[in-house]
């Protein structure tokens, strides 16, 4: 299971919509994140909950052999897509915000590391999902909210994760299949140079072509959404983009690690993913994987 809990709701700042555009691709494969300087290998991605733990703990894991950082993207778990009885809303909980409001000493110092920071965007119960937008309107209305956000607080991207919406709640749609391509165009057309990436997961994840457009590829990387587990996900992007291996190093054991990060090297793919990175030192479980990934065991800095 994702297993994985939403943040608490707490009403954000609308930005002003935008009409939508079609999707830029310019610079596309400038985006990337790209594995760490010194390091050769899929990359690695952490999610944190915010709500117990520092973005910074990210940053305290490098290898031992050459000094690269172990993970290469960092999420920030979670922002919510609210309702307002009328429109969906991009919204922060205070430990979010407070995420957001200390960039300078929450994110910046991952940033200068050559980590990218991300901010997971997921439902939260009030019927507003990314699968349900009434027009191609709403959805690039949303879809500048996230960008504006992006550019605000000096982050590298969004991910998108379909948990959590109880489409129909509030008198919301359904799911339809246009809904999520529009956001998808809209919000690449707005920032054509960050990251956009997709925990794969419910409705709109099954939503990725319309009308003889497919948004697969203005992604950059999308990952298994199930811990313990290897699920190759539906998109159409190349391996190197995709992780089918999903952890949560609080609940994975190592062996099941080492395994799945096997696996991710033998199918060629080009990326790790992880979830739940706390304060505690465990340098030596993140070594089940990096030796694996990188030929190297792992070093907490503390």
């Amino acid at each position: 299971m994702a297993g994985v809990a939403q943040a608490a709701p707490a009403k954000a700042a609308k930005a002003k919509s935008a009409p939508a555009a079609a999707a830029a691709k310019a610079g596309h494969g400038a985006r990337h994140a790209g594995t760490s300087a010194g390091k050769s290998g899929p990359i690695s991605v952490a999610y944190v909950e915010v709500n117990n733990n520092s973005m910074l703990n990210v940053g305290k894991y490098t290898l031992a052999n050459g000094g690269a950082n172990v993970f290469d993207i960092a999420v920030i778990f979670a922002a919510n897509i609210n309702y307002d009885g009328t429109n969906a809303y991009l919204s922060f909980n205070s430990q979010v915000q407070s995420v957001l409001d200390n960039a300078a000493t929450q994110i910046r110092p991952l940033q200068a590391q050559g980590i990218k920071v991300e901010l997971s965007v997921l439902g939260n119960h009030q019927g507003a999902g990314f699968a349900n937008f009434p027009s191609q309107s709403a959805a690039a209305a949303f879809a500048q909210q996230l960008s504006t956000t992006v550019t605000q607080y000096g982050l590298d991207g969004i991910d998108f994760d379909d948990e959590y919406a109880d489409y129909g709640t509030n008198g919301t749609g359904q799911p339809n299949a246009s809904s999520f391509v529009y956001l998808v165009q809209a919000l690449r057309n707005d920032m054509p140079n960050k990251l956009i990436t997709m925990y794969d997961i419910g409705p709109a994840a099954s939503s990725l072509t319309y009308d003889g457009t497919d948004v697969g590829p203005l992604f950059d990387y999308a990952w298994n959404p199930y811990y313990d587990s290897w699920n190759v996900p539906s998109i159409n992007l190349p391996n190197s983009q995709l992780s089918p291996a999903a952890i949560d190093v609080t609940s994975t054991p190592s062996s099941d690690a080492a395994s799945l990060a096997q696996q991710t090297v033998d199918g060629g793919y080009g990326v790790f993913m992880t979830y739940n990175l706390g304060a505690t030192d465990i340098h030596d479980y993140i070594s089940s994987f990096t030796n694996v990934l990188y030929g190297s065991n792992a070093v907490y800095s503390g």
